[in-house]
This record gives structure tokens, sequence and C-alpha cells, in this order.
């Protein structure tokens, strides 16, 4: 016998996943009212629609910024999406939000590994291979150490790949293809401006981006 699908339980599994009243009732039918089950059925539909829309244009958006605390870290973020309507959606805003807190926090340097030079990345091998040989290791080992340091460094330098300071179970490519799934349009982090009071200038080291994430966790 078919399970008998309540009202409550299709608010309560909009309220977890975003997805429209429709969609969460016929996923709940097609689970036999298994919350947990419909959760994962809509999470699979909506990031196979994220994939296709990805290739879309998304030409409107905000630039938006975050100011940590007493003025110590700024940045500002532009976070396009494909109509101007979407761009004033509430869980839309949030994610520029979240993007611009994780720029102050984790200090990437490019949004996207594509965006790294390719003479940087070599800098980044000799720096490797010199470390490397220091440590003694024989060069056949070395190279095959570098294409994992590498990665590591694209995690660290590109944001898209870095841990979400909120969740480092998800990185913030994860985080961008759940909110194109939620919101049905493709959205695209295009560039960002990371400023830090008296950044060049010689003076006493201070950790702020563990102060930033301290911040966000208490709001």
């Amino acid at each position: 016998m078919a399970a008998t699908i309540e009202m409550g339980m299709v608010k309560q599994l909009r309220e977890r996943t975003g997805a429209g009243m429709l969609d969460c009732k016929k996923a709940l039918e097609e689970c036999g009212g298994d919350m947990e089950k419909a959760i994962e059925s809509l999470r699979k539909k909506g990031l196979a629609a994220a994939a296709k829309k990805a290739g879309r244009i998304a030409a409107e958006g905000v630039v938006d910024s975050y100011i940590h605390g007493n003025g110590r870290i700024g940045v500002l973020v532009e976070v396009n999406i494909e109509t101007d309507f979407a761009a004033q959606n509430a869980d839309f805003r949030a994610f520029v939000k979240d993007v611009a807190m994780q720029v102050a926090a984790a200090k990437p340097e490019y949004v996207r590994r594509e965006e790294v030079p390719e003479a940087v990345v070599e800098k980044e091998k000799e720096i490797i291979r010199a470390q490397s040989e220091k440590e003694g290791k024989p060069a056949a080992v070395v190279e095959k150490m570098l294409a994992g340091r590498i990665e590591k460094y694209y995690k660290e330098a590109c944001l898209l790949e870095q841990p979400w300071i909120k969740d480092p179970g998800k990185t913030i490519k994860d985080l961008l293809t759940e909110r194109i799934a939620a919101i049905g349009e493709n959205i695209s982090i295009r560039r960002f401006a990371r400023f830090e009071r008296g950044e060049g200038i010689e003076k006493k080291e201070e950790n702020f981006a563990d102060e930033v994430s301290k911040q966000i966790q208490k709001s």
C-alpha cells in the first residue's frame, strides 16, 4: 500500500531542500514517505539539472562587500546570475555573502584553477623540487610527489576548491552547485578583491583568518 504523504512532510522536505512543493510531494511518493531517501533523490535531480545550467550566460547579479569587525579586512565580490529577478533572491544574496566571508577568512588568490598562470604553477614546482631535494628524496620520487603537491596548492589558492569555512565537508564549488540547483539559474563567481589593513607594511603578525572564522561561527 502506498504511503500517505501528509502536507507537514512536504513542508518539512521543502524546508530542508529548498525544492518546490510539487517536487517534494512527488519525491516523497516515489520514496514511500522516506524523508532521507526523498532528500537524496531531490539532490541527485537538482545537481544533474545544475550541471546542464552551468554553460548558460550569467550577466546579472551583484557586487557585494564584507567588512570584518573593526575594519581590518574588507572584501568585494562580483557574483553573476542569469536574471535580475533571481539576483534579488534571498538565497542568492546569502550565497554571495558567504563567498565574501570565505575570501576574507581563507585568502584565496584566484577564483578557479584555470586562472592560475602557468608561470606560477612552474614556480610552485620549483619550490617543491627544492624542498624535496633538501629532504634527500630521489628525483623519481620527487616527480611523483609534484602532482599531489600541486593539487594541494590549487585547493589552497583557488576559491572554488577551498573547503567552505562554515562546513569543511563541502568545497565552495559544491556550495555553488547546490545554489544553482536550488535557485534554478546558472551562477558564476566572477571576481573578488581582498584588502587587509596594513598589508605589505612590516608589522606584528596576527592571524586575521582565524578571527574572521570565529566571528562567522558566532553569527
